[in-house]
């Protein structure tokens, strides 16, 4: 008969690599999928009466974006097509981009999304999300 030595936590590593390769897979992100997959750069800035939102989304028409807003959150769904093509000493060079993008952010107050007002310039688009009235007349006590 051997002897073999006891190592309670053999256990406890074996779980916490599963557990570690678990969540890598969960919160990979978009550009680790896929090199070339388009998430929209974003900005939020908050004020005493709005939000407003900007995205970058450079060489997108603004005609194929959808753009939903609601209480508590803005949806941006919208397609890129990007096409290129030289012709240099005979030689004709072509490249192109396109893919589908969905973009969910959600809000910090709610906004009364039937005033939303959306501008669309050099790429970059403005959305002013006014707040709804409780949550500009919202006063929070602090007490020590």
């Amino acid at each position: 008969m051997a002897l073999v030595r006891y190592q309670p936590f053999r256990e406890f590593d074996a779980i916490q690599k599963e557990m570690n390769r678990l969540f890598d897979s969960l919160f990979a992100t978009a550009e680790s999928v896929s090199p070339y997959a388009f998430m929209p750069a974003a900005e939020l800035e908050e004020t005493n009466e709005a939000i407003n939102l900007r995205l970058e989304l450079p060489g997108i028409d603004p005609k194929e974006l959808d753009i939903q807003v609601t209480a508590n959150s803005v949806s941006i769904t919208g397609e890129r097509r990007s096409e290129s093509k030289t012709t240099e000493d005979g030689v004709t060079r072509s490249e192109f981009r396109y893919g589908k993008f969905q973009r969910v952010i959600p809000l910090p107050a709610r906004v009364q999304n039937n005033q939303t007002k959306a501008e669309y310039k050099d790429g970059i688009l403005h959305l002013t999300l006014p707040k709804a009235e409780e949550e500009k007349n919202k006063v929070f006590k602090v007490t020590l």
